[in-house]
């Protein structure tokens, strides 16, 4: 590995795609990737032991999820760049990312080509979104567009949403993010409120239908 090369971070919950990834881009001139994460908590761990210059992030990982393990890694480490690579391509998931720090939202399907441009150019202070992505951000901001009802929510009821929607409990949240049990339960029927559901499940499948959620993630 040369001095000059661009160290990489791994995020994502799928093995095979990690594994994917690391062959295409240590195939690449100056890029290596340093380390693989499937968790939010793995990767805040990794990304402060090994510095990467790039951490190429799944929002949809175990644990604090990548939202949360964006919030992180920049709080330690302003200089990091984050770039997001997931499905999630409609809001409220791109402008959350983006407010939290993140340098760049890139589509699963793309190429390695474009992960390589996107690399390049938040490494160089950039920021990079994909083009089906900021086509999307634009339409969401025309007048009379249909809004998510996930749009309402704050930072921080988005990340216990998705905590909850995936199945994880009171306890496992409030251990996740470091709060009191009924401070999470709170947000839980907070959740219910605005989003006018009665329980998890109504939950996990309004995350569904508005593509929020995958349902592999579910099972």
């Amino acid at each position: 590995m040369e001095s000059t090369d661009i160290q990489i971070l791994l995020v994502d919950h799928q093995e095979l795609v990690r594994v994917g990834l690391q062959r295409l881009l240590d195939e690449e001139p100056g890029l290596s990737v340093v380390g693989e994460a499937s968790s939010g908590e793995e990767a805040v761990r990794l990304a402060r032991s090994l510095k990467p210059g790039v951490v190429l992030m799944d929002v949809q990982i175990a644990g604090i999820g990548g939202l949360e393990a964006t919030r992180r890694m920049l709080r330690h480490d302003p200089e990091i760049r984050v770039l997001v690579v997931t499905p999630q391509t409609d809001e409220p998931f791109p402008a959350r990312l983006l407010e939290a720090g993140a340098a760049g939202y890139l589509t699963r399907n793309c190429g390695i080509e474009e992960i390589t441009d996107a690399v390049q150019a938040v490494t160089s202070g950039e920021r990079y979104i994909s083009a089906d992505i900021a086509r999307r951000m634009a339409l969401s901001m025309l007048p009379g567009k249909e809004q998510s009802p996930f749009d309402r929510l704050s930072q921080r009821e988005l990340q216990v949403m998705l905590m909850v929607a995936q199945g994880q409990s009171v306890h496992e949240i409030s251990e996740h993010l470091c709060l009191s049990s009924k401070t999470v339960s709170t947000y839980r029927y907070r959740l219910f409120d605005k989003l006018g559901v009665d329980n998890d499940v109504e939950l996990a499948r309004l995350a569904i239908r508005h593509g929020v959620v995958e349902l592999a993630q579910l099972a």
